[in-house]
C-alpha cells in the first residue's frame, strides 16, 4: 500500500503557473509618500498634446517642463494654464500650499497650454479629494474631460483631408 501512495503522488502534475496580467494605469494616480505629503498624477490631452501634472504638497511653486510659469510666454497661454485657479475659489485658496509640476509634449503652443489646464485640474480635483471642486468645474466641461477632436487624416486626390486638387481643362 505504501508503494501505491508514493507513486500516485509522484504522478501528480506539478501546479500551473499562471500570468497575473498587470493593471491598468488609471490617468489619476495619489501616491503616500509621508503621512502628511501626498502626490497625485493627472494626464490631460488636446489634439496631439499630452501633459502629466503632479500635484503635491509645497510652497506654491507651478513648473511647465522645468520652467517656472511666469516664464512662459505669451501671457495668453499663461492665463490659459492658470484658468483653474480664477474660476474655483477653491483651488485658489489651495494654489498656495501646493506645488505642480507639469511635463508636457506634442502638438504646438496653444494645445500644450490647454492640455495642461486640463491636466492641473483633474489633478486639482484628485488632491483636494471632495465634490467642491468638481461641482465649481462642471459648469467648464473643458476642464474636466479631454477634447476628443482629433486632425482628420489625408486621403488620396487631394493634398489634405477635404482639399482636392487642382484640375484644368485647357
Amino acid at each position: 500500500m505504501d508503494e501505491t501512495t508514493t507513486n500516485n503522488e509522484a504522478k501528480k502534475p506539478a501546479p500551473r503557473k499562471t500570468r497575473k496580467q498587470a493593471p491598468k494605469a488609471p490617468s489619476q494616480k495619489a501616491k503616500k509618500t509621508n503621512a502628511k505629503s501626498i502626490t497625485v498624477i493627472a494626464t490631460g490631452r488636446r489634439k496631439s498634446a499630452v501633459a502629466r501634472a503632479s500635484v503635491s504638497n509645497g510652497d506654491g511653486t507651478i513648473l511647465i517642463n522645468n520652467k517656472n510659469l511666469e516664464l512662459i510666454e505669451p501671457k495668453e497661454l499663461r492665463s490659459i494654464i492658470m484658468e483653474p485657479f480664477s474660476i474655483s475659489p477653491t483651488a485658489a485658496q489651495i494654489q498656495d500650499k501646493v506645488s505642480i509640476k507639469v511635463n508636457v509634449f506634442g502638438g504646438g503652443m496653444s494645445s500644450q497650454a490647454q492640455a495642461s489646464r486640463n491636466s492641473i485640474s483633474k489633478a486639482m480635483i484628485a488632491f483636494v479629494n471632495n465634490d467642491s471642486i468638481r461641482n465649481e468645474f462642471n459648469d467648464y466641461r473643458y476642464m474636466i474631460a479631454d477634447d476628443p477632436r482629433r486632425v482628420e487624416s489625408k486621403k488620396f486626390k487631394g493634398p489634405k483631408a477635404r482639399a482636392r486638387f487642382q484640375t484644368s481643362y485647357r
